[in-house]
């Protein structure tokens, strides 16, 4: 069997069975191209809100399922690949959190949704790198403790000069596997490309950037600008995407090291199987961890998240 007619049964079970595919951004465009939604985490769980199936398979990692759950209580939710995690989502637990309170007092505690549900349960609010600046420039707390990303939330905190902000050290292994050599040495090789990053990068590539955004406002820009080179400094699944997207332009990898092997583990295979009902897990969780996450979701949303 060939892609085609694996990405066909997937097609036609999805319709028979009355599933609803979710992919993220950074997955293959084989998968991209039976999903019904791609997206980032939280659009995705948005999207899930709306669509009318009572079924969703999130072909993107774990954090990211747990969220289409938490949105979408109701209905079942499907990870494609059991196995797919997030290291940064794994780098801060409800316990430390609880202990950074006690460090920060009268701090508001402000998440990256590339957190687990579990830590959710003791933060103020959840934000996510599109809505960042916008929300936490919104809240009239001054002193903010940012979770778990000291990157996004330094360039969170140059926007909103007038706040005081506290750091976890932790991140994205993936972005931080760049570093400003790998930048300067990629403009050497395409002088007219445009540079364009993630906020989860190094301070020291942001600020050689052109544009800095999240993976979908990134996308949005490439596709809106005039310019016809772009340098992308984000995971590299988006440059096969944006040559799709825009064939009359070229986009170049930064580095060959901007690869998320968590979010390369699913396969189309695994989609199939999930939406079969073969494999993947389906995400349940306990009705008051739900209750006490959803709080700061919740609060991200009525804030314009």
């Amino acid at each position: 069997m060939n892609t085609r007619e694996l990405q066909d049964k997937i097609l036609q079970k999805k319709k028979e069975l009355d599933v609803c595919i979710l992919a993220h951004a950074y997955q293959s465009h084989d998968i991209w191209d039976v999903a019904d939604y791609v997206g980032d985490s939280y659009g995705l769980a948005r999207q899930a809100e709306k669509a009318p199936q009572k079924t969703v398979v999130m072909s993107g990692v774990r954090f990211m399922a747990e969220t289409v759950k938490l949105l979408n209580p109701e209905k079942k939710v499907q990870l494609a690949n059991p196995l797919a995690g997030c290291p940064m989502a794994m780098q801060c637990s409800r316990e430390d959190v609880l202990e950074m309170r006690e460090q920060y007092p009268g701090y508001l505690v402000c998440a990256y949704i590339n957190t687990t549900t579990d830590m959710k349960r003791a933060v103020d609010v959840v934000v996510t790198s599109s809505s960042a600046v916008k929300i936490l420039r919104a809240l009239p707390d001054k002193n903010i403790l940012f979770i778990p990303d000291c990157n996004l939330g330094a360039w969170v905190a140059k926007q909103i000069p007038d706040k005081n902000f506290k750091f976890m050290k932790g991140g994205c292994p993936t972005h931080m596997r760049i570093n400003a050599a790998h930048v300067l040495a990629a403009k050497k090789r395409h002088p007219d490309a445009v540079f364009c990053c993630h906020p989860e990068c190094l301070p020291e590539v942001s600020e050689l950037a052109d544009y800095i955004g999240s993976t979908t406002g990134i996308m949005k820009y490439c596709e809106e600008s005039d310019q016809k080179e772009f340098l992308i400094g984000t995971e590299q699944s988006i440059v096969q995407h944006m040559q799709f997207k825009c064939p009359d332009k070229r986009f170049y990898t930064v580095s060959n090291e901007l690869v998320c092997h968590n979010m390369k583990q699913t396969t189309l295979m695994d989609v199939y199987d999930s939406v079969t009902g073969r494999g993947g897990e389906e995400i349940v969780l306990p009705e008051k961890t739900m209750e006490e996450a959803k709080k700061c979701i919740q609060r991200m949303v009525e804030l314009g998240g």
